[in-house]
């Protein structure tokens, strides 16, 4: 079977598109070779025209969700919501560069968390970049902000599957509910970022200055996510009683994903409502009509989404589940704590090696197909998420976040190799993705084993 025009032509299909994803020669949107893939995938025979509709139906939840959601975020900007962060994230500093260290990471760790982890490397990166450079940090001094940053982003997709599109789509594909995965991932998964800004926090200690500016002045920046200052306020107590109640609303608008996730209503239904009704609110506000969202919103995700599980699916069909059950069985037979460990070292091997949206896609298929009890199949699938998320920022071609990350801070004349990110990433990212891997064990099967089996 492996030499059958339709094995090699998926399999090749798959590894060139990968290569240009990573690669993305002059800046070339992702969308596009992902969509020459599926194409190839779709003449090879190995995913039939009745596939798609089951394909559509797959994703089409999760990337509605996502492309709502960041449609809250560009609206977020045009009340300047952005630039407010900037200049308070230095006020709540006071002075502290060890405090302002513990509060970047918190604020990234939040905006992934009302938005999701793409979205907060692009908006979040920018207010680094344009923060330390007004604060007029060396650029050693800059780094250990900007990579904590970056890394708790990515990794602060866990907690919530809501956060990356593919663990929405892995989601649908194993059955579960987004209220149920959060109660089982939440709290593993934040003890895990907490020990791994920790360990962030160790190495970068000596480096991190004593002191910064309370205040900065001139926030703008124009090298790759312009911010805005939004609309004129009477005073800056107005501005800022405007902003908690828009960060409230968007607060209560994602907390109502997981009530109507609880209660059998369509997750996408209520991310939509929540950034029509934010739009309103703008059209009101700051008389800009929504049609601006045509041009602004990145449609291209869809696009991505759908042609990536495509050659994905491709991939499922010619047997490489069936080849991956053989091997993958062994790691979740025994006990959960060895399903946990071992499926989130293979998806954060995998992660890095092929990405983590097309590992985590074959790994979240192949265990459907293991024919597992419903507690192994949970937490095997939410080691996987742990995997995918977490233990894929080893090398900076594990998420395209990242990738996105190292283009905006060289925008932003920020000098850091791929040499010395690895050379932080090998000594935090490992421990720390293996410790979330034992808690995920110890908090499923204490809270929920006999729910489960």
């Amino acid at each position: 079977m492996l030499f059958q025009p339709m094995v090699w032509m998926t399999i090749l299909s798959f590894v060139v598109t990968l290569i240009f994803i990573l690669w993305r020669p002059k800046g070339v949107n992702e969308a596009i070779p992902a969509t020459i893939g599926a194409v190839f995938v779709l003449l090879s025979g190995s995913v039939s025209l009745s596939d798609l509709g089951l394909i559509t139906e797959t994703i089409s939840g999760a990337a509605i969700t996502i492309i709502a959601t960041i449609v809250m975020a560009i609206v977020l900007e045009s009340f300047g919501f952005f630039n407010w962060v900037a200049e308070k994230l230095a006020e709540k500093a006071r002075g502290s560069g060890i405090r302002l260290f513990w509060y970047v990471n918190l604020l990234c760790f939040l905006m992934t968390l009302f938005f999701n982890n793409d979205g907060s490397i692009l908006i979040t990166t920018p207010i680094l970049v344009m923060l330390l450079n007004n604060m007029g940090l060396k650029n050693h001094q800059k780094i250990p902000y900007l990579l904590s940053g970056g890394l708790v982003a990515t990794a602060s997709s866990a907690p919530i599957g809501v956060s990356n599109i593919v663990n929405l789509i892995a989601l649908k594909i194993v059955h579960m509910s987004l209220y149920l995965h959060t109660a089982m991932m939440f709290v593993p998964a934040t003890l895990g970022l907490l020990f791994l800004v920790f360990l962030l926090y160790l190495r970068f200690k000596k480096v991190l200055p004593k002191t910064v500016p309370v205040k900065v002045s001139g926030l703008t920046l124009t090298s790759y996510h312009p911010l805005k200052p939004g609309p004129k306020y009477s005073s800056g107590k107005e501005r800022s009683k405007f902003m908690r109640n828009v960060l409230l609303f968007v607060f209560a608008v994602r907390i109502s994903l997981f009530v109507a996730s609880y209660i059998g209503i369509p997750v996408s239904v209520m991310a939509v409502i929540g950034s029509l009704v934010l739009l309103g609110w703008r059209w009101a506000y700051l008389k800009i009509p929504p049609v601006d969202m045509i041009k602004k919103t990145p449609w291209y995700i869809l696009v991505f989404a759908f042609s990536m599980y495509v050659i994905i699916y491709g991939l499922n069909n010619i047997g490489l589940t069936d080849w991956l059950i053989g091997f993958m069985r062994p790691m979740v037979s025994g006990s959960l704590l060895h399903a946990s460990v071992m499926m989130g070292t293979l998806l954060s091997v995998l992660s890095n090696i092929f990405n983590n949206h097309p590992a985590l896609m074959v790994g979240t298929l192949t265990l459907t197909h293991m024919g597992l009890d419903m507690l192994t199949l949970k937490v095997a699938y939410l080691a996987n998420v742990i995997g995918s998320d977490m233990g894929s920022l080893l090398l900076p071609m594990g998420t395209l976040a990242t990738l996105m990350w190292m283009h905006i801070i060289r925008k932003g004349k920020i000098k850091f190799s791929w040499w010395e990110y690895v050379k932080v990433t090998v000594v935090v990212i490992p421990p720390a993705t293996l410790f979330t891997l034992v808690i995920l064990y110890y908090w499923v099967s204490s809270l929920f084993g006999g729910a489960l089996q």
